[in-house]
This record gives structure tokens, sequence and C-alpha cells, in this order.
């Protein structure tokens, strides 16, 4: 049976680390409100301006802004997006498989595919694999509406440039603190509305003109779609994190009341020992 002195380091070792977890549990909850805030305020105008853009390139020719033209996938830049830190679960390991998945089944599909990484653990995930990348940027955790337009005025330039044909972006959507779904979106080009066989679509009078408009609007819609998914990104994190640091948590305390139980085995055993001991010794003496 193990050393009591050995059981009680082990004891008071597990209890440290079950503070700790605790501690990153209520901190990441703590964070979790203020980006599930974020995210909750984010979708509507994010939605709102992907169904007026959608609307807007059914109506429109497709060449009539570069960022509107569609044309056949050769190029395509995959940008994916993890955290900075770990400790969060599966949450990173299930967004660099799926970044993984995709790179492997379109590797016939397009004939180049640039890779651009958002966040620490992606970034050094690859350059282990010896990839390069058209950008590396990290995961602020506090994402502004000014960092995802830098990264995406980028994107637009190398779309416009014609260096890229698509824009797809890895990213975990939120639904709730236990649950996260990663999923492969197109950025660029804008995918027209779809309407039914009996619908005609409405024509619109501009004010100011048709490319002015295209010309405003539609940089933003990528910069507040990018905005929206770097958000959905940081309340993932955190609620992956905070489940993760709960059942680290509940594991120690599972690990403490079963090393307790042995070291009050053991410590019955020498009292136990201890005590046969005296009465053989009185017994001789005797």
């Amino acid at each position: 049976m193990a050393n009591l002195r050995d059981i009680r380091k082990r004891i008071v070792s597990v209890k440290s680390t079950q503070q700790i977890t605790k501690a990153m549990q209520m901190v990441a909850a703590s964070k979790l409100k203020r980006a599930q805030d974020g995210v909750v305020s984010a979708r509507p105008y994010a939605i709102k301006m992907y169904e007026v853009l959608a609307s807007l390139a059914l109506r429109t020719e497709s060449g009539k802004h570069p960022l509107l033209q569609r044309r056949e996938e050769k190029n395509v830049e995959l940008i994916v997006i993890t955290s900075d830190r770990g400790l969060c679960g599966g949450y990173n390991h299930n967004i660099i498989k799926t970044s993984e998945q995709f790179l492997r089944e379109k590797k016939g599909e397009y004939e180049n595919i640039l890779l651009s990484v958002i966040g620490k653990k992606v970034r050094d995930y690859y350059r282990r694999q010896k990839k390069e990348f058209s950008n590396e940027f990290l995961n602020p955790g506090n994402v502004t509406f000014s960092y995802a337009e830098e990264i995406a005025a980028d994107v637009i330039d190398r779309y416009i440039e014609k260096t890229t044909d698509a824009v797809y972006v890895v990213y975990t959507e939120f639904k709730s603190a236990m649950t996260q779904n990663v999923i492969v979106q197109r950025l660029l080009p804008v995918e027209p509305m779809t309407l039914a066989e009996d619908e005609v679509a409405v024509e619109y009078i501009y004010e100011p003109s048709e490319d002015e408009l295209l010309a405003d609007i539609l940089p933003r819609y990528v910069y507040t779609q990018l905005f929206r998914m770097l958000l959905e990104s940081v309340a993932s994190e955190h609620g992956s994190r905070m489940t993760a640091m709960d059942s680290a948590t509940n594991n120690a305390v599972e690990m403490v009341d079963r090393l307790t139980l042995l070291y009050n085995r053991a410590r019955q055993a020498a009292i136990t020992t201890e005590l046969m001991e005296i009465v053989s010794g009185a017994e001789a003496l005797g």
C-alpha cells in the first residue's frame, strides 16, 4: 500500500489543482457573459446585412463590383480561426481537424489554396506542418471592429486583385456554453438570394447611384461578417473553457475523495499493525 506521506502530498497537489481549475472556470464564465452579449448584439445586424446584400446581388450584374464577381474557383483562400490559449477542451482541436479535412478534400479540386490563420494554436500547428501562410494574426480575445476591418482589408485586396476566386472561413458558431458547432462558411463572393419559381425579382431605384452604394456597403459587409465570426469564436472559446474547467474541477473532487479513502485505509492498516505489535510485545513480556 502507498506510503501515507506520499498520499498526503498527492491530496495537497490535487486540491491545489482543483483551486486553479475552479478559478479558471469562474473567470471563463465571467468572460463568456460579455462575449455572449457581443454575439447577441452583432448577429441581427450581420444577418440583416447579408440579406440586403444577397438581395442586391440578385438584382445586380455579377461584374458590377469586384466583390460580386463569381469566377471559377481555382485559387481559394481558407481563413482558420482558433484561440491563442489552450485549456478549452476540444475547441481548437475540432477547428484544426475541420480545416485539415477541407484542405485534404479540396486538394485536387482547386489549383491552389491560400491559408490564413487567426490565433496562436492554429498558427503553431501549421508551422509544425511546414505550411505557408498568406496572413497570420493573433486572436486578442477582446475583438474590436477595427481589428476585424484590418484583417478583412487584406482579404478584399486579394479578391479584387484576382489572387483568389473565393474565400472560406472555418470558425466555431456559438450555441451555448455546452454546444459550439464548427462550420465552414463562404465569405466571398456574395451568394445571391434564391427566388421561388413564381417569384420575380423587384428592381430598385438606387440613391445614390448603384455603383456608389455597392462600393460602400460591400466592403462593410465583409468587415461585419468577419467581426461576427471572431465574436462567435471568442464566445465559443470561453464556453468551451468553462465547461472543460468545470469537468476538471469535478474530476479533482472525485480524485481527492478516492485518495482520502486510500489514505484512511492505509492509516487504519498502520494503526492495526502497531496495535498487533504492542499486543504481541505485551504477551511476550508476560
